[in-house]
C-alpha cells in the first residue's frame, strides 16, 4: 500500500465538504479520486484544507475504536470496515497523523475487572498496530509521533485510560506507563470525585508527573479540575470538552475553567459529537471559535470520539471528515498558522511538556510507595478533612 506521503501530496484528489455551485454538467456526479471526490472549481478551501493537513494532519485525541473491536468476531482495517466508523482508508482521506485510542471501559466495570479489561484492550491496540504496520506505528513520544508522520504512518497512542484501571496502585500506574500508556482520565473514582482530590489523588497526579502521563480532566468536577491545574506540573488536557456557553453539558466547560485551562497552557479539545456540539459541521466550528477566543489558539485541539457510541454531526460522520472542518475553519478568517496549532501542534507540545516535566521530576523525587488507605485515612482524621499542604 501506499505511503501517506504518497498519498497526501496529490492535492487535486480531496473530499467534497458542500454541493459546489454547478462544478459539474447537470446531474453528472463529481468524479473520484483515490482519496475521494475531486473538488469543483469553488472548493478552493476544502484544497487549502488539504493542502495545509498535508504538513500538518490531525492528531485526533480520542478514539473509541478498540472497544468496537473487542466486540467484533472479524474486521479489516486495511481495506475498509463498515462497521466502525475508522478504518484505514478514512483515516487516510480524512489526514489524521497521531490516533489516541481510548482504553476507557463501560461503567460498572471496577476493581480487578477494571484493571484487566484495562490490560486486554491495551494488548489489542497493539496487536492491531503490529498487524497494520505499512499504515499504523506504535509511539509513546511526540518525536516517535512525528517521525511516524514523515514515514507515512498514523501514529497510534494508548489513552485515555479510566482512573479505575489503577485499581488505587500507583505501582499498577507505572506498569501502565511502562506498556505505553500516555493518557489517564482523572473521573469514576473515589479520589477524584465531586469532591475534588483527596490527598492520595494529589499524590496519583505528582506521580503522574513523574512519569509523563498526561492528565486528562474531560468530566471531572470543578473542583477536581481546579486542584489539578494547581498541582500538575506538567500541562493537562481535556479530551472531550466543548464550550459550556454554547451547549451545556456535563462535559463541557464554562468560560471561567475554559480561562483557568488556557492559563495553565492545557489544550481544550473539542469533539465530533452532536450532544456536546450540536448537530452540523458549522456548530462544531462554533465551539472552536469559541474555545480559541478564550483559551487562545496555542489551547485548543481536535477529539473525534469516533466509535465510541457517539452520534456525530452531518458532514463529520467519521474520520475521513476532518478536511471538512478544516475547511470550514478557513472559510471564517482563521489563519493557517492557527489551524496547524489546532490539528498537529497542541497536541504534541502536551506530549513534550509531558516528557520534559518527567525528566526533570525523576532527578529529585523517588517512585511514591503511598497508599490510599495511607493517605486518605490520614486525611480522615485530621480536621477538616484534609491534611496540611505538602511541603
Amino acid at each position: 500500500m501506499a505511503d501517506l506521503h504518497d498519498d497526501l501530496h496529490r492535492a487535486t484528489e480531496v473530499g467534497e465538504l458542500d454541493a459546489p455551485a454547478e462544478p459539474y454538467p447537470a446531474g453528472a456526479a463529481a468524479p473520484e479520486g483515490p482519496l475521494g471526490p475531486v473538488p469543483g472549481p469553488d472548493d478552493a478551501p476544502l484544497t487549502r484544507a488539504r493542502a495545509l493537513l498535508t504538513a500538518h494532519p490531525v492528531a485526533d485525541g480520542y478514539n473509541g475504536l478498540p472497544w468496537a473491536l473487542r466486540n467484533l468476531p472479524w474486521y479489516d482495517l486495511e481495506l475498509g470496515e463498515s462497521t466502525v466508523d475508522t478504518d484505514v482508508p478514512r483515516l487516510r482521506r480524512g489526514q489524521v497523523g497521531a490516533l489516541f485510542c481510548s482504553l476507557h471501559l463501560p461503567e460498572g466495570l471496577d476493581g480487578d475487572r477494571a484493571v484487566g479489561v484495562t490490560l486486554e484492550l491495551l494488548d489489542l491496540v497493539k496487536t492491531v498496530a503490529a498487524a497494520h504496520g505499512e499504515d499504523l506505528r506504535l509511539v509513546r513520544t511526540a518525536g516517535e509521533a512525528a517521525d511516524a508522520r514523515n514515514c507515512g504512518r498514523v501514529a497510534v497512542l494508548l489513552g485515555p485510560a479510566g482512573a479505575a484501571a489503577l485499581g488505587d496502585s500507583l505501582g499498577i500506574l507505572r506498569q501502565l506507563r511502562t506498556l505505553g500508556l500516555r493518557v489517564l482520565t482523572l473521573t469514576g473514582v473515589p479520589w477524584a470525585g465531586t469532591d475534588g482530590l483527596t490527598r492520595f489523588g494529589e499524590e496519583v497526579v505528582r506521580e503522574m508527573n513523574r512519569l509523563g502521563v498526561v492528565a486528562d480532566l474531560s468530566g471531572a468536577c470543578a473542583r477536581t479540575i481546579r486542584r489539578v491545574l494547581t498541582v500538575s506540573k506538567a500541562p493537562v488536557l481535556c479530551s472531550r470538552s466543548a464550550a459550556g456557553a454554547l451547549r451545556p453539558h456535563p462535559a463541557n466547560l464554562s468560560d471561567d475553567l475554559l480561562a483557568e485551562l488556557g492559563a495553565a497552557k492545557g489544550v481544550c479539545l473539542v469533539p465530533m459529537a452532536a450532544e456536546q456540539t450540536g448537530p452540523t459541521v458549522r456548530d462544531v466550528a462554533d465551539h472552536l471559535d469559541h474555545v480559541r477566543t478564550v483559551v487562545g489558539p496555542e489551547c485548543v485541539g481536535l477529539s473525534g470520539t469516533y466509535d465510541s457510541g457517539a452520534a456525530h454531526p452531518q458532514e463529520l460522520g467519521d474520520t475521513s471528515c476532518y478536511p471538512r472542518l478544516v475547511a470550514e475553519l478557513l472559510r471564517r478568517g482563521w489563519e493557517e498558522s492557527d489551524v496547524a496549532l489546532l490539528s498537529w501542534g497542541n497536541v504534541q507540545r502536551v506530549l513534550r511538556g509531558a516528557d520534559f516535566t518527567a525528566r526533570a521530576t525523576q532527578q529529585r523525587r523517588e517512585p511514591s510507595t503511598a497508599t490510599r488507605a495511607e493517605l486518605d485515612g490520614r486525611a480522615a482524621r485530621t480536621p477538616g478533612g484534609r491534611p496540611e499542604p505538602e511541603a
